[in-house]
């Protein structure tokens, strides 16, 4: 126990960004009440694990964490368990009665007040999930150039495969002038890319009222001074209009699409509750190519969604041919209780799901490495945003045309004075390329 009652906190953060944001905010709010963050999970007073409970394997990660954190706290009974997030969120009778040991369950709408969780104090759930805002405090896990900004919570799309409606509830924009102040604090502590997250950036201000909202919060952002790149992340591809196009064309601005359109075939995408078949996904790839030709395009798909017959299949390989993605991944499906999926089945077997990723993927492989062999002997502006672990004078990097902790990196030569460039954007030429990654030299 640290002195005057003040706690060694370790924190293990799963999932996705958002989730990274809710777990930077707890470590805030616990640093503001004057608890120590950083321990690690051995040497912790308390240990939280902030969960996933998305699909089934991140729930498998999720409790393989926790009997790991009890298996600890068997060894030092003094650790406090804390377990917090989505999965907790999503199932809390059934943790509670299959981890008797943890010490405090935590939800999605009470990250604000984890202080008091770790101080033994009572804490009544919220009515609604955490939303944040300026005023939340945050400890950046991140590189030091590059941060999330969170610009809403919740989802009001029914896919028929997704389980965030009912784990976050209903889309929940914050205001523009909050996420504009963030902003600027971040770029004025030296964060160069601001990415902004949400469950669909695209819906960004319709529960506001805003009619163009993410266009418009866009070109607010633009206007500030400090940060040179801003990115967004996951756009509903029914969404993306003239508007949203124009406010992507901003010098500041990433030409990044990431837009999950899941699958091609009309049956499936009909079945999944998407809007986009295979040919109108063609054709919106056309407009963003004619209206941005350098833009980079990513996708997520799912294979082996019930009724995924190998003519579907078909259907989605052609997809993926003709489109020529920068960037793809592909997911398992995975039948999620209390969704209206759910009530199909599960008609694909894991083993054929499994070989049809790897079919997809292959693809893939194949259009990524084309792709990056045309950036060979080219000069892009590249945010250094760290040194590689483990080889000597190489600095990690990213083009505009990447997204952190999704997409390729390019390593670089290290100059001999390397904390000159360290966590900001400079040219290098691209001199060889792999499947995803890229090297390059500094060319100042």
């Amino acid at each position: 126990m640290s002195e005057h009652g003040k706690k060694s906190i370790a924190l293990v953060s799963l999932g996705c960004a958002k989730n990274l944001v809710d777990s930077e905010v707890m470590l805030g709010v616990l640093g503001r009440a004057g608890h120590r963050a950083g321990a690690a999970p051995e040497d912790a007073d308390v240990l939280i694990i902030n969960t996933c409970g998305f699909i089934r394997p991140a729930r498998d990660e999720s409790e393989k964490e926790i009997r790991r954190a009890l298996g600890l706290k068997r060894r030092n009974p003094r650790l406090k368990v804390v377990v917090a997030g989505c999965y907790v969120e999503r199932s809390p009778a059934e943790l509670a009665g299959r981890f008797a040991g943890v010490d405090a369950w935590l939800g999605v709408r009470s990250f604000d007040r984890i202080d008091r969780v770790v101080e033994g104090r009572a804490v009544r759930p919220g009515p609604r999930t955490f939303l944040c805002s300026h005023n939340s405090p945050r400890l950046l896990s991140t590189p030091s150039g590059w941060a999330y900004v969170k610009i809403s919570e919740g989802c009001s799309h029914r896919c028929t495969f997704c389980a965030i409606p009912g784990i976050k509830g209903p889309y929940r924009s914050r205001l523009p002038s909050s996420i504009v102040r963030e902003a600027r604090r971040l770029s004025d502590s030296g964060v160069r890319e601001i990415n902004l997250i949400s469950q669909d950036s695209s819906f960004y201000g319709r529960d506001l009222g805003l009619k163009h909202g993410l266009a418009g919060l866009l070109d607010a952002l633009s206007a500030l001074p400090g940060p040179e790149w801003i990115r967004v992340l996951y756009l509903y591809p029914g969404e993306v209009g003239r508007e949203l196009l124009e406010a992507m064309k901003a010098p500041k601005v990433c030409a990044y699409f990431d837009l999950p359109f899941q699958h091609a075939s009309p049956n499936i995408v009909k079945a999944m509750g998407r809007g986009l078949d295979g040919e109108r996904a063609l054709r919106l790839l056309d407009r963003i190519r004619d209206a941005i030709p350098e833009a980079a395009i990513r996708t997520s798909l799912i294979v082996g969604f019930p009724g995924e017959r190998r003519r579907e299949f078909e259907i989605l390989k052609s997809f993926v041919l003709r489109a020529r993605f920068d960037h793809l991944g592909v997911f398992t499906y995975s039948p999620e209780k209390g969704t209206p999926a759910f009530s199909l089945g599960d008609t694909v077997s894991e083993a054929e799901k499994i070989s049809r990723r790897g079919e997809i993927m292959a693809l893939q492989q194949a259009i990524s490495l084309e792709k990056n062999r045309r950036r060979v002997g080219r000069r892009m502006e590249t945010l250094l945003e760290s040194a590689a672990a483990n080889a000597t004078r190489t600095l990690i990097g990213r083009g505009r045309f990447q997204a952190p902790e999704a997409d390729g990196i390019i390593r670089v030569a290290a100059p001999p004075d390397a904390t000159r460039v360290l966590h900001r954007v400079r040219q290098v030429e691209i001199t060889h390329a792999g499947v995803y990654d890229l090297r390059g030299r500094l060319r100042e």
